[in-house]
């Protein structure tokens, strides 16, 4: 059987002296693998870079079956942006991210919103803003999303600035004052994404959402956030308005 797809390169391991299994994100066919015959080549390694964007074509006798890619370049994210050392970490984090996904489980919609951060890094205010709005995506289609549809307290839908971190849900900005040390903060981006960015906002969306997902998912199963995720956070805080 076979079948063919598009799809952003996760990971790779080496399998043998010449051969890789390539890790992808799919647009139908969700996490996949495969293996890449002459993948540890000079003229293949370039390709299965992570954040590469590739056509491939998966071949397998069984469905079941590990299977082969055969693979062609689309877009290399990776080689465009090797000296930018925030986008280098986004593409880390994304990728290690990505792999809580449940293997062959499609999410195109979670994978066209990981192509549009990974498109956008010639935008430097626009792409980090983009990362947390795909992580908190990420966090809805593993089965933990938050309510920020109203306050849990009162619920009126306006004046949202809060996240209980108990229950996920948003809390308004007279609701929460009292037990405002306790709550997370919401930026307004993520409810408007006409909404501006304020100094600390991208910094305060990622704290949000890596809230729920190291206490929901990762802790669960006793794994940790990407290294990669916390380099992040730490070069967009050395230099927040050129994010």
């Amino acid at each position: 059987m076979d079948w063919s797809d598009e799809g952003l390169v996760l990971s790779t391991r080496p399998l043998g002296e010449a051969n890789m299994v390539a890790e992808l994100l799919t647009l139908s066919h969700g996490r996949h693998l495969g293996l890449v015959r002459g993948g540890r080549s000079r003229r293949m390694r370039p390709l299965l870079q992570p954040g590469n964007l590739l056509g491939v074509t998966w071949r397998a006798r069984l469905s079941e079956h590990l299977g082969g890619f055969n693979v062609e370049l689309m877009e290399a994210h990776g080689a465009r942006v090797l000296d930018d050392a925030r986008a280098l970490a986004a593409i880390g984090s994304l990728s290690g991210l990505a792999r809580l996904l449940p293997e062959r489980d499609p999410h195109p919609e979670l994978y066209t919103a990981a192509l549009q951060v990974l498109r956008a890094f010639d935008e430097a205010k626009v792409w980090p803003t983009l990362l947390v709005r795909w992580e908190l995506q990420l966090l809805q289609e593993l089965g933990f999303g938050l309510d920020l549809s109203e306050c849990a307290a009162t619920g009126v839908d306006q004046d949202l600035v809060y996240v209980s971190p108990r229950t996920g849900r948003a809390v308004s900005r007279d609701a929460g004052l009292p037990y405002c040390g306790k709550l997370l903060k919401l930026p307004a981006f993520l409810l408007d994404d006409t909404a501006p960015i304020g100094e600390g906002d991208i910094e305060a969306g990622f704290v949000l959402v890596g809230h729920f997902l190291e206490r929901d998912v990762l802790e669960p199963h006793g794994l940790t956030m990407p290294q990669a995720r916390e380099r992040l956070i730490s070069l967009l805080a050395r230099a927040p308005r050129a994010a």
